[in-house]
């Protein structure tokens, strides 16, 4: 049994049939990257393991337990249901298998295709009861053919996403709301991100386009009809947090609450049906606002590998200034409760 140490819980991994999908990003972490050849992502290797070198250096550095899930952008990349479907139950599969070698260590979050709730939620109750998964990740908005936006999306604020929240209220496991890339339409010329590729990806793109999608949950009613869904959102709330006050001030006006799909403004959600994590946002005064702004409880303990290092992340974390027993909340206590974790608090 390890000794008792961090739980990271947005940790990322690719099964092997993912490699070729993931290929088509490669250009867009690593713009240097000669777009007219074949290239492997520039972290492949270290996604298709688990066991060797992840498994090492979480020994070596003090993490306890991994959630781990399919990285960005999973079945939601995918605009054809049937290969988005297929491409999630098989990443399960493979993912559950893997969990299986080494339980003591290592959980996971499903994956499932958002085209329509009804593959979601088959998904998402057979990954839970049958291969014991702790949670379902989406990888932001859903890529689509057909029956989304103008722009090729579907969003999960949409009335026909109903019966999906019922059935997260039902099965009582998180949703983890994770970043991704634009799709090839929105990165044409002449398109938002096609003049300005430097901003894709971690540093601004990636909470840009996924804090909106949040507040739209957040503003829908959602959580009114089904409050004991729980969201998880990385890199300390994707910003939104340190937004708050300025969303409710405007979100609580006469003129907006008239009219508002929620009963409550961002705050309260975040309060009631949000967490957040550090991963890939090891900022000390960051994670000490949020504690102030929505509660010990809700804040928890990620790193991002292996788009961060364990190292990284547990070097801070070891010298962090925090009273001892909000380090043992965030760093494990909060991620077991949530979770339901099998490990002793």
């Amino acid at each position: 049994m390890a000794k008792k140490g961090t739980i990271a819980i947005e940790e990322a991994v690719l099964n092997p049939d993912g490699v070729s999908w993931m290929a088509s990003s490669a250009t867009l972490f690593n713009p240097g990257v000669d777009g007219s050849k074949p290239s492997n992502h520039g972290h492949t290797d270290l996604l298709l393991d688990i066991h060797n070198t992840r498994l090492a250096q979480m020994d070596a550095h003090g993490v306890e337990y991994m959630l781990l899930s399919l990285t960005s952008p999973g079945a939601q990349g995918e605009p054809d249901p049937v290969k988005a479907r297929k491409l999630a139950s098989d990443a399960n599969d493979w993912l559950a298998a893997q969990v299986a070698q080494n339980p003591a260590r290592f959980g996971a979050f499903a994956s499932v295709s958002m085209h329509n709730a009804e593959d979601a939620v088959a998904e998402a109750r057979r990954a839970v009861k049958e291969l014991g998964m702790y949670g379902v990740m989406l990888n932001d908005y859903q890529s689509v053919n057909e029956g989304g936006d103008d722009e090729g999306k579907k969003y999960y604020d949409a009335a026909e996403f109903v019966p999906f929240w019922a059935a997260i209220q039902d099965l009582d496991v998180p949703v983890y709301m994770h970043p991704r890339y634009p799709g090839p339409k929105d990165l044409q010329p002449g398109t938002r991100y096609g003049e300005r590729k430097q901003i894709l990806g971690a540093a601004v793109q990636f909470h840009l386009d996924l804090s909106m999608h949040i507040y739209a949950i957040c503003s829908s009613g959602v959580f009114d009809k089904f409050p004991g869904v729980q969201l998880v959102a990385g890199h300390l709330g994707e910003g939104i947090p340190f937004n708050l006050w300025r969303a409710d001030h405007w979100y609580n006006k006469p003129v907006k609450k008239a009219t508002r799909p929620s009963k409550h403004d961002y705050r309260y959600y975040f309060t009631h049906n949000v967490s957040i994590t550090t991963s890939g946002d090891f900022n000390t005064a960051g994670l000490k606002f949020c504690i102030d702004e929505i509660g010990l409880d809700r804040c928890l303990f990620s790193i991002d590998y292996p788009y961060d290092t364990i190292e990284e992340a547990q070097t801070w974390w070891k010298d962090i200034d925090l009273p001892e027993d909000q380090k043992e909340a965030v760093g494990r206590r909060n991620a077991i409760r949530l979770f339901k974790l099998p490990l002793e608090p």
